[in-house]
């Protein structure tokens, strides 16, 4: 995710039953799941005024329409008890491009739901379950605008609600098409427990016709399910491709070797893992992976 409030489609989520930086793994409350150079999502553009019969002075974003005697004739249920909006959150901290997202929005319900999108951005590292009911209460105001559901998708993923991430995700791509976070949905079955499901996407056509970062966190995901089915050299070869270069550096090259070093390892193959942990470590500018960490356990050097 952007700072500035858009969802990153770059997809790269890790589960929270691995190891931190492993082949698909790291706990729900410091998953990295994206990187910062996030585009923001597209949106049904479609009026809801007027729909279903309401009288024209029915607002858009789902305002209830009033009748002569002032009465709603809006008869859904009231929406859950949102969480509190710090003062300081502006709907202008959020991404423009999200911001036009919201233009078939009433102006008040599209500053509320775009405020508690900052929010969503805001707390996902060290919040996710308060990030994950921001994110559902844009949903509630704004749930026919395709960019709300994925941040509701990778909200609940971040948070570790595998199910509702799914969903929340697929609604997104039914709505804005493209093949945006199909890592993340990947990842998603693995931690529902069908890691066949996830293999099933990373041959689809759609991940096939990944490039770049997007087709390497794919790739980690799918190895991710190869080790869950104990498939470990098959794992292996899911992730040999050219980017396994030690020359390179950077978030998605130190994830990528760290993540064939420990398929290496569970298939057997340790010391061609701990050159990769190495080559891994060196890759790793910011400090994302315990590469280094990995590297002294198999070689027993504490002072690695």
């Amino acid at each position: 995710m952007r700072r500035g409030g858009s969802v990153d489609r770059s997809g790269g989520g890790r589960r929270d039953d691995d190891r931190r930086g492993t082949t698909g793994g790291r706990d729900a409350g410091e998953r990295r799941g994206f990187d910062r150079g996030a585009r923001g999502g597209s949106s049904e553009r479609a009026d809801w005024s007027a729909r279903g019969g309401a009288s024209q002075d029915r607002r858009r974003g789902g305002e209830g329409a009033r009748g002569g005697s002032g009465h709603t004739l809006d008869r859904r249920p009231p929406r859950p008890e949102e969480p509190d909006l710090p003062d300081d959150v502006q709907a202008t901290d959020l991404d423009p491009a999200v911001r036009r997202d919201l233009l078939s929005l009433d102006k008040g319900n599209a500053e509320t739901v775009a405020r508690h999108l900052v929010m969503a951005v805001r707390l996902i590292d060290d919040d996710p379950g308060l990030a994950l009911a921001h994110a559902r209460a844009a949903r509630q105001r704004a749930g026919r605008i395709a960019v709300v559901r994925e941040t509701a998708g990778v909200s609940a993923y971040h948070a570790g609600e595998w199910a509702e991430a799914l969903s929340e995700l697929r609604t997104a791509r039914r709505m804005s098409g493209g093949s945006g976070l199909l890592a993340v949905m990947a990842d998603c079955e693995r931690g529902l427990g069908r890691p066949e499901r996830a293999i099933e996407l990373g041959r689809s056509d759609e991940g096939r016709a990944l490039r770049g970062d997007e087709a390497t966190e794919l790739r980690i995901v799918v190895a991710g399910a190869r080790m869950d089915l104990g498939q470990y050299d098959q794992a292996v070869v899911t992730l040999q491709t050219s980017d396994l270069d030690p020359v390179r550096t950077g978030s998605a090259a130190a994830r990528l070797f760290y993540a064939y070093a420990d398929a290496l390892v569970a298939a057997g193959r340790t010391d061609e893992g701990l050159t990769w942990f190495l080559n891994a470590a060196s890759a790793d500018l910011d400090g994302e992976t315990d590469a280094e960490e990995r590297a002294a356990e198999l070689t027993g050097d504490v002072d690695l």
